[in-house]
């Protein structure tokens, strides 16, 4: 038996601004409805972003616990970080700056507050 993952959802109140966010980070292409954005780039799963008027950003890792967690890979991690922050995220670990966290991680979060990692392929 095999499975295979073919996409992610993500609740977010505004679907363009979490759409366009991940579509400037990762590339690929929207599909948009009323209720969902599909975004497919290259070699991933696609990610769906739902619209949920009533979504609450996590507040982690101070408050409200996160709801799900992505890690990227990526070969030239500034170029990513600045990637990340110009696409509307917004920096979570190392508060101070650009460089990874005890763990080799730059951690950050979407425009609706789902955080994700970005480290050294």
């Amino acid at each position: 038996m095999a499975i295979t993952l073919t996409s992610l959802v993500l609740d977010a109140a505004d679907l363009e601004s979490e759409s366009s966010f991940w579509h400037g980070l990762l590339g690929g292409t929207i599909t948009r409805t009323p209720a969902h954005h599909f975004l497919a780039a290259g070699g991933l799963p696609v990610i769906v972003i739902q619209h949920a008027p009533e979504h609450t950003p996590p507040r982690w890792p101070e408050g409200a616990p996160q709801q799900v967690h992505f890690d990227l890979a990526t070969d030239d991690i500034t170029a990513a970080d600045g990637r990340a922050l110009a696409s509307g995220g917004r920096r979570l670990r190392p508060a101070g700056g650009p460089g990874p966290d005890a763990t080799g991680s730059r951690v950050y979060a979407s425009p609706a507050g789902h955080p994700f990692c970005l480290r050294s392929a």
